[in-house]
């Protein structure tokens, strides 16, 4: 990982800007399939136990997203940070910024862990589930808040070796999960009859290992590594002043992004629990399709955060339009094939064998196919944005994304219209198209060349 890392780093600042954006985007795609793999592993065996299940944990997910997304935020914060310290070669402060996230992320998420453990019945309620849905959504969201701990250990593994350019080590850690994971899910779901419990019971006991493992190649850091030291660690205001300036408006984003993800569940669920299980299979398929995208927009973030911290913004801006143009083409071509109808109903039929939830599912998905598209832009201009630290923009867009453009679509299409479930169908495609042309007219704008975060602006960068 280390000769990896080194590697990465070189020609991330002085290489072939495209190998360096498949370099760090084909690990952080397998890596981020593998972290899928955990709910659709889930998915796939809830289909032997029950539509109810399936529709449970697509309800309670969005609660565990917004707390998962808002430590991200701090996370994501402190790689941008340690990204710019290693374009700089200041190893120092690179060190002592992933000691702070360490901290910072581990007594956020215990606490996080055992207050949605007390409040997972009431979050229930509020959602407005009833019967078997209910139940079974209570029981999986009190687990998996659970494993919230483990899961930031992985996170910040993975945030400090990406910031590096090491995007296989998270790869290897991964996979002993997904594999884990495979193993219990049918063990405890199915062989010992413990249904929703095993499943998230199984995704937690399979973090577990991950975590420590995370841990312990952090704290044995050898030669010029980056890793933690949280015996010697000392608290710097500055630094968590730096932290909180990035990652609270990535961390706020996220987490509002995702309560807007909530109350969208909530508009589904009037549609029925047929409608609520086609919404939650078709996006998770949706999610495998976008990984790319969302992998090559963390690569731009780390290739123009360590370009930034060595003052070169103009190959900053050509790794980002060179990693747009790839994406968006993938995108379109993959988009297509699966936009069409007997493939994406092929596709759905992996996960529910319910004739009611197939065909609304497959319409869902085939929607979200045709213009997938636009994600690319999205992740990408995101990932120039964050890697310069200006985070408030992505902010403010991904808020609005929900906040203003879906909702306001869905209560065009579903009471002006009278489009029924696919009024959310439709919503969150024009929702996504609107928020990628904001994020493409900020580029136009030039805000991303304010580099937040480094204290020094280089003469080279001066000169241009």
């Amino acid at each position: 990982m280390k000769a990896t890392a080194k590697q990465n780093t070189e020609l991330i600042l002085h290489g072939d800007l495209k190998k360096a954006v498949l370099s760090l985007a084909v690990p952080i795609v397998i890596n981020n399939f593998l972290q899928t793999m955990y709910n659709l592993t889930d998915a796939y065996w809830l289909k032997w136990i029950g539509t109810d299940s399936q529709a449970a944990i697509s309800l309670v997910s969005p609660v565990q997203n917004i707390v998962v997304n808002f430590g991200q935020g701090i996370t994501l914060a402190g790689a941008i940070l340690i990204s710019q310290y290693v374009g700089s070669r200041d190893r120092k402060n690179a060190v002592d910024m992933a000691n702070h996230i360490f901290m910072f992320s581990m007594v956020f998420s215990v606490c996080l862990a055992l207050l949605g453990f007390f409040s997972a019945d009431a979050i229930v309620a509020w959602l407005k589930a009833e019967g078997n849905v209910a139940h079974f959504g209570g029981i999986y969201l009190k687990i998996v808040l659970l494993d919230l701990p483990f899961l930031f250990m992985i996170n910040i593994f993975s945030a400090v070796r990406q910031a590096q350019g090491d995007t296989v080590g998270p790869v290897r850690l991964n996979l002993l999960g997904i594999i884990l994971n495979m193993i219990l899910d049918p063990l405890l779901m199915i062989g010992l009859k413990m249904g929703i419990t095993g499943a998230a019971l199984a995704t937690l006991a399979a973090k577990v290992p991950c975590a420590l493992i995370g841990y312990i190649r952090l704290v044995s850091k050898r030669g010029d590594d980056i890793g933690i030291d949280p015996i010697h660690f000392k608290f710097d205001p500055e630094k968590l002043k730096k932290v909180l300036r990035i990652g609270l408006p990535t961390a706020i984003g996220s987490s509002t992004m995702q309560f807007g993800f909530l109350l969208m569940t909530k508009n589904v669920l009037e549609f029925g629990d047929n409608a609520m299980a086609a919404y939650g299979i078709a996006n998770r398929v949706n999610g495998l399709v976008s990984m790319p995208s969302n992998a090559v927009g963390s690569a731009v973030a780390t290739i123009v955060g360590q370009n930034a911290g060595a003052g070169n913004m103009r190959r900053a801006e050509q790794a980002y339009k060179k990693a747009r143009s790839m994406i968006v083409i993938f995108l379109f071509i993959s988009g297509m094939i699966l936009s069409r109808g007997i493939v994406s109903t092929g596709v759905v039929r992996i996960f529910s064998e319910d004739p009611a939830v197939i065909p609304m599912a497959a319409d869902f998905l085939s929607i979200m196919a045709f213009w997938v598209w636009t994600n690319g832009i999205h992740n990408t201009t995101t990932g120039l944005l964050q890697g310069t630290g200006n985070t408030l923009y992505t902010m403010v867009n991904d808020a609005a994304r929900l906040w203003v453009f879906r909702f306001a679509t869905l209560f065009i299409f579903k009471n002006c219209f009278d489009m029924h479930e696919r009024s959310v169908w439709y919503s969150v495609v024009v929702s996504n198209a609107i928020s990628a042309f904001i994020l493409w007219v900020l580029y136009r704008a030039g805000v991303w060349k304010n580099v937040i975060g480094r204290e020094k602006h280089t003469a080279a960068e001066a000169a241009q």
